[in-house]
């Protein structure tokens, strides 16, 4: 099991640090978000979402985000696992296929019309197909509609996860991953700019 905070350890927060000071203040969130990384990450029961899975979905969806230490850690995570190893190339050649920039994908009929904008539709390569599998294919594609085209999303899609494999329970516990991705990748932005701010400060003293 994971003992340090995963967030202070992406953000590479030392204890005393004035980062750590205002996550500390922000006590409950702090637990929180760390008790999200081990439910979704270090589960009690990976029956019907297998731990190579979950550490490949994570390193496709912060690997769109651009290269970070958040996806160097996913993508070290799913290398170090038994399933997953071989599955690192085809998963960064489609990272390269599926970057683009968002959010966008059209409203219902409506005021809103006026925002829709028309981007990438992402489908996984003929080619790395056979790889992955159809579950993980499944996944990459659902994954990058959350996170570019949130406003897209169907029930169609969901039937497209059912027949890929995917337990109800899991599309749900999928669904929660990705979310809790995003959110993962903005705090450790967000406190990475702010300890090189704060060192620029001590230097400058």
């Amino acid at each position: 099991m994971s003992t340090r905070d995963i967030i202070d350890t992406l953000a590479g927060i030392e204890p005393g640090s004035a980062p750590d000071a205002i996550r500390a203040r922000r006590l409950q969130a702090r637990e929180n978000a760390q008790k999200s990384y081990l439910a979704l990450f270090e589960p009690v029961d990976a029956n019907e979402f297998a731990l190579a899975e979950r550490f490949a979905i994570a390193t496709f969806v912060t690997g769109l985000h651009g290269e970070s230490p958040v996806a160097s850690f996913y993508r070290e995570k799913l290398a170090a696992t038994t399933d997953g190893a071989a599955l690192v190339e085809a998963i960064q050649v489609e990272i390269q296929r599926g970057r683009t920039s968002g959010p966008y994908g059209a409203f219902p009929a409506g005021p809103l019309s006026i925002e829709n904008k028309a981007g990438l539709i992402y489908r996984v390569s003929a080619e790395r197909k056979p790889e992955l599998g159809a579950r993980l294919v499944a996944a990459f594609e659902h994954a990058h509609l959350l996170v570019f085209r949130p406003r897209d999303a169907a029930s169609a899609d969901m039937k497209a996860l059912l027949a890929a494999g995917w337990s109800t329970t899991g599309i749900v516990t999928l669904s929660q991953l990705i979310a809790f991705l995003s959110f993962q990748l903005r705090v450790v932005s967000g406190l990475r700019t702010l300890a090189a701010a704060n060192a620029q400060k001590e230097a400058a003293r």
